[in-house]
């Protein structure tokens, strides 16, 4: 970083303190895209330039409306946002109805989800039925059933934002990716090159994990699709995003330098500017059962490979893309099922 860089441009530290926030609420500002970021050099942590603190400290509403946006609630006083019992939010909470925005574990190690306190009263403006009377009978079944999407809700809006931070295919591919556990990946991804490489574009955890080891452990598997459906999609979803990624360039192998290695890796930080809404790539997590997934009945050449590959590992030439698709549907619909099961263990849940 050169001496005009670091003039023009803060550590985060020196930017929450500026712009008057909580390292965790700067965070997450950032997450959102509240505060835009650029990379300070290779290795380096992000910075924010002084004409983006400029832009936001000269806002009418600076710095009460800035907190009030990245303002975090848990499940209580979410609850008396909207003027109903815990319990009553909880239950809204587990059937879908708001997504967490982060969570963490206390010392009993259970999981504390938190809430953008903005979405929770535009939820009780939208839906003012829910918040009194007798839930419906399909919420009822629902619950009753031991429904909890709290997870998975957090689980797809982490990855709309890994997504919108990104426009580099490989990268989007990675973060898809990085909802599955290894298995479900190589699966998908017959290309060992190519795991290699997502694995190296793989985005960081999300911040605030815990560093004890059990506690880390339950934090990390929240990060991984649990539900048979849900992996299905995703599974699903990373096959697209291959073959995107695929038609553009090939994944680099050892000892080759690719022009788009280094961009790539940097694509994966968080995003660096505003993005316009109609851009934002959302990630639908479908209800079960799954929807209908619309396969391209184009074929995607496969770009030649580099010198050095095994054969072994080349996908068949001129393949079509519905036929690569439904043969992982049909194999992966019954191992998720299984590996689900066996790797699914009981989480504390307020």
């Amino acid at each position: 970083m050169t001496v005009d860089e670091g003039a023009r441009t803060v550590a985060p530290g020196r930017a929450a303190q500026e712009l008057e926030l909580r390292r965790d609420e700067f965070r997450l500002a950032v997450q959102l895209g509240l505060v835009r970021t650029v990379p300070a050099g290779e290795g380096e942590r992000r910075r924010v330039e002084r004409c983006e603190l400029d832009r936001l400290r000269a806002a009418p509403d600076f710095p009460a409306g800035l907190r009030e946006r990245v303002r975090a609630v848990g499940t209580g006083e979410a609850a008396a946002l909207l003027g109903i019992t815990a319990d009553r939010f909880t239950r809204l909470a587990r059937t879908g109805h708001l997504s967490p925005v982060r969570f963490s574990l206390n010392r009993y190690r259970t999981v504390v989800w938190m809430y953008l306190a903005q979405e929770v009263v535009e939820f009780g403006l939208a839906c003012p039925a829910l918040l009194t009377g007798r839930l419906p009978l399909h919420l009822r079944e629902r619950l009753a059933a031991h429904e909890d999407r709290r997870a998975r809700n957090w689980r797809a809006r982490r990855l709309s934002l890994l997504l919108r931070a990104t426009e580099e295919p490989w990268a989007r591919a990675a973060a898809i990716a990085s909802l599955l556990d290894p298995v479900q990946v190589a699966e998908v991804v017959d290309d060992p090159y190519e795991r290699t490489y997502l694995d190296r574009l793989r985005p960081p955890p999300p911040p605030g994990m815990p560093m004890p080891p059990v506690a880390r452990e339950i934090a990390e598997r929240l990060t991984l699709a649990d539900d048979p459906d849900e992996i299905l999609w995703h599974r699903l979803s990373l096959a697209l995003a291959l073959d995107e990624a695929r038609a553009e360039r090939q994944a680099p192998h050892p000892g080759e330098t690719h022009a788009g290695g280094a961009g790539a890796s940097a694509s994966a930080a968080p995003p660096a500017g505003p993005v316009r809404a109609e851009a934002v790539p959302m990630v639908p997590v479908p209800a079960v059962p799954g929807p209908e997934v619309s396969v391209p009945a184009a074929s995607v050449p496969a770009a030649p490979a580099p010198a050095g590959r095994p054969a072994g590992v080349d996908r068949p030439v001129g393949r079509p893309a519905r036929a690569r698709f439904l043969e992982r549907f049909r194999r992966g619909r019954a191992a998720a099922a299984a590996r689900s099961r066996r790797r699914r263990r009981p989480v504390a849940w307020p």
